[in-house]
This record gives structure tokens, sequence and C-alpha cells, in this order.
């Protein structure tokens, strides 16, 4: 048994980090149902690098976190629409949404208004800049967070200035806060019989992702300057050039960066790391660079890997994502999993599902991404219509 079975989430979100989130807990047992407008579903559905999937609704980017899911498609602008929603909340534990300012509030599925249907729900709200403050109503995109965060000046070197982080770390950091804060209300609803208002931040998740950072701003009053991807007071904590390709090394402690020189041959100079001051190693940072560097260009970045890794020294070849995706480390994980169905033609052949693992109960994958409104019928005769009643609503633009 996983964790979230017998849970069902009511997903009204789109994009990537609500989506994230009810993909968190669909892998881990609950079961989601996705609710979309028949006449403009979720946008990512036409995002992708498979332009065919794009212009079937069926793109790669939405699919990347929608599997496990079901799908309705229902029109909520439509009165019989929003009751059929309303049956649909009496039935359910979490709603998760993201829409644009009070735009769900005024259908009718406020906290308040939703509450009173369904006093015990967990409901979850996925913004921009949260529900309160001078900026509460304004639009964002992860690149934007990233932005207004300081996120991106501390991205890049003195040379570019700020670089925003390509990949969409705000949107899924923000995704994973969220699944994390539903699963404890979850657990509190349990001890308390009570349900809970969540309040889910993207540039709130982007400040817990540089926790460390924004505790040394709020210390000095000082932000932190980019330097790419050499640490400016530590000569074994950047990358290096090899023979044939770039080198990682992350030596941060003495007796890492004195096992780093060791391992290099230059054996006065590690027990003099190991007995140095952490202030005096920074002294010393550009000129061990050098002599750490001298040595790097002899050998290629794969040996150098392994033998540092070897010597107990963190260290890695900077991979391209498919050589890493090819790695047998990664292939030895369940963090990419297949789903049961055969998806020849249908654009992923796998999805990554989950940081971790469990003894027993796994997340795992049940079911591939949905295609637009996939499970209507399915989910409304769960509810009681029969596939007359389906079909009416169908001609009447409802679902």
């Amino acid at each position: 048994m996983k964790p979230l079975e017998g849970i069902r989430v009511l997903d009204l979100t789109h994009v990537l980090a609500g989506p994230f989130c009810t993909y968190q807990l669909a892998v881990l047992g609950a079961d989601v149902i996705k609710v979309e407008p028949p006449d403009k579903p979720d946008m990512t559905r036409e995002e992708g690098v498979v332009p065919e999937l794009n212009d079937a609704g069926y793109g790669t980017y939405f699919q990347a976190q929608n599997a496990g899911k079901r799908a309705i498609a229902l029109n909520l602008k439509n009165d019989t629409g929003r009751q059929i929603l309303r049956r649909l909340i009496e039935t359910a534990d979490v709603l998760v949404q993201n829409y644009a300012g009070d735009a769900l509030e005024g259908l009718g599925f406020g906290y308040d208004a939703v509450s009173a249907i369904k006093p015990d729900l967990i409901y979850c709200t996925l913004t921009g800049f949260g529900r309160t403050g001078p900026k509460a109503n304004h639009p964002a995109y992860d690149v934007v967070i990233q932005a207004f965060s300081g996120l991106m000046s501390a991205n890049g070197t003195p040379d570019t200035g700020p670089v925003r982080v390509g990949p969409p770390m705000v949107d899924y950091g923000t995704g994973a806060q969220a699944a994390l804060a539903i699963s404890a209300a979850l657990l509190q609803r349990q001890q308390t019989g009570k349900g809970q208002r969540i309040d889910v931040s993207m540039l709130d998740a982007a400040l817990m992702l540089m926790s460390a950072n924004v505790t040394d701003t709020l210390t000095t009053g000082r932000p932190p300057k980019p330097h790419g991807n050499n640490h400016p007071r530590y000569a074994g904590y950047r990358t290096f050039e090899t023979a044939d390709g770039l080198l990682m090394v992350g030596a941060w402690t003495n007796r890492q960066l004195s096992r780093l020189l060791q391992a290099l041959g230059e054996t006065e100079r590690a027990q003099q790391a190991l007995q140095a001051s952490r202030a005096s190693i920074g002294d010393m940072a550009a000129d061990d660079a050098n002599l750490i560097s001298r040595h790097l260009k002899a050998r290629g970045a794969e040996q150098w890997e392994t033998l540092l890794n070897d010597a107990r020294v963190p260290a890695a070849r900077v991979r391209t994502l498919d050589e890493a995706l090819g790695h047998e480390q990664v292939k030895s994980r369940r963090v990419v999993q297949q789903t049961d169905e055969a998806r020849a033609d249908q654009g992923p052949p796998a999805f990554p599902v989950a940081a971790f693992s469990y003894d027993h109960g796994s997340p795992d994958l049940t079911r591939p991404p949905p295609q637009v409104g996939e499970h209507t019928e399915e989910v409304l005769a769960e509810l009681g219509f029969d596939h007359g009643d389906v079909e009416a609503l169908r001609k009447s633009g409802i679902v």
C-alpha cells in the first residue's frame, strides 16, 4: 500500500508547479483527477520537443508531470459544470488550484465556498507571490521569480552578469513544497479532523531554495555575488579543464582538499592543508588552484573522476543530461520509470517519478499521462451519471 492510497485530489492546475505538486501526490498513490476546460486545457499540452504531439494536445512538457492522473473535461463557466464540480468536491480530500488572481473564487470555488461543501478539505493555492502582500495579484513565471528573488543575480559570472538557471527549478521546487505542505496537512487532519487552507508562493519557494544565501545576506546585508563555476576562496571547489573535458571538483573541507592534493602527489601541501585554518585555505586558493589545474590537465575527466572518488574526493565529469540518464547509477535507481502501457508513438518512453523510495509502497507510475477529458465518463459514472447523461453533457459543451 502506498502512503496516499484512498486520498482523492482534485487538480485544477496548469503549467508546471501545480501539476508537479499533484503528480507527486499521484505517484504516492492518490487518485488525482485533473480538471480542465474542454476548450482551453492545460497550455503545456501544446509544448514540447515533438511538434506532432503538441498539435495533438499531448506535448512532452505536459506529459512530464501528469502521468498517474485521470482527466475530466469540465466547463466551469456553465452552471451544470459547476454543479458537477461541487459533487466532485464532496468526494475529495484535497483541491489544488493555481488559477490567476481570484478567477476560481469568481466561479464560486474560493476557499470559503468550497469548505462549506467539504469542511475537512485541504485547499491548496499556488501563485507567483502568495495571497498576501503588494504583489499578490501580479502574474509570474519561473523566470520572473528567478529575477525578482535574487536567484538570477547570484547566478552567472562577474563578466556575464545575472544569468537565469536554465531548467525551471523554481517551478519544480514550488511543486515539491506544495506536495510537502499537503501531505503534512493530511496528517494534521487525521489528528484534528480539521481542513486546511494552504498558501504556496513561488517567490517563497525560491527563497527556500537559497536558504543559506538568504541567511548570509540577512547577517551581513550583502547579497551573494556570481562567481560561476569557481568558488572565490576554496581552490578545490571549482571546475577544472582536463585533457578531454571539464571536471567539477567538490573538495570543500580541509580534509577533502588534503586528499585531493595527496591524490595529485602533492604530499607536503596536502599535509599543510590538513592543518591549516579556513582563513589560510582561502588565502592560498589562487596558488592551490593553479597547482591543481596543472595536474588535472594530464588526464581525462573520466579518469580523474574515478581516481578522485576512490580517494574519497567528491568529483564528477561535467555531463550532458543524456549522458547522465544513460549512466548505470541512474539506471540502478527508480527515479526514472516506464509506465505499464506500451507508448511507441506517444512521446517519452519513461518519466522521472520521485527522488526517494521506500522499503514498501514506493512511488511509482500506474497510468500514462491522460488525454484531454480521457476519464470524463469514468469519473462521472462514479458520481452516478450514466452513458446517456454524459453524451447529453458533451452535446451541451459542458464536458
